[in-house]
């Protein structure tokens, strides 16, 4: 008999590849606010609530084309505007999407508009507890009965 298969229940963290630690700080830091959680030479940890990114030091293959990190926000909006303050290029297409100094591709979506959801407890200790969904993230919630009650 088979065993039984585990389930895949969601991400502790992500793991990016960079040339530098303190250029990556640097980089991350003038677009989002955040904490860091530790670092070292060759790496650092930045919490996002309940789970966090890795910065890895050591990125040697060319820039991503397709494969990318979907990075959830709390306003979209703001990432855009700051993008362009910092003349980061916006790459094409529907989706907000750049390349941080390393090639690593990054997809900015609101929280807002999808299923993904943080704990009430974790959003309040992030302090943004008043972090509505919309219609249409609720729709897909239910469908699954994952709605909030």
């Amino acid at each position: 008999m088979a065993a039984k298969k585990p389930r895949m229940i969601g991400f502790n963290h992500i793991a990016l590849e960079v040339g530098d630690i303190d250029e990556a700080l640097d980089f991350y830091g003038e677009l989002f606010d955040f904490k860091l959680r530790s670092r070292s030479e060759t790496m650092a940890f930045i919490d996002l609530g309940d789970q966090f990114i890795n910065f890895s030091k050591g990125r040697e293959q060319a820039p991503d084309d397709r494969r990318h990190v979907g990075l959830v926000v709390d306003d979209k909006e703001a990432v855009r505007q700051r993008l362009g303050e910092l003349d980061i290029k916006v790459l094409p297409g529907r989706f907000l999407d750049f390349l941080d100094p390393w090639g690593n591709r990054i997809e900015i979506v609101g929280y807002q508009n999808i299923q993904f959801s943080k704990a009430p407890y974790v959003l309040r200790g992030m302090g943004i507890e008043d972090l509505p969904k919309n219609q249409s993230a609720l729709e897909e919630l239910a469908e699954k009965g994952m709605a909030p009650d």
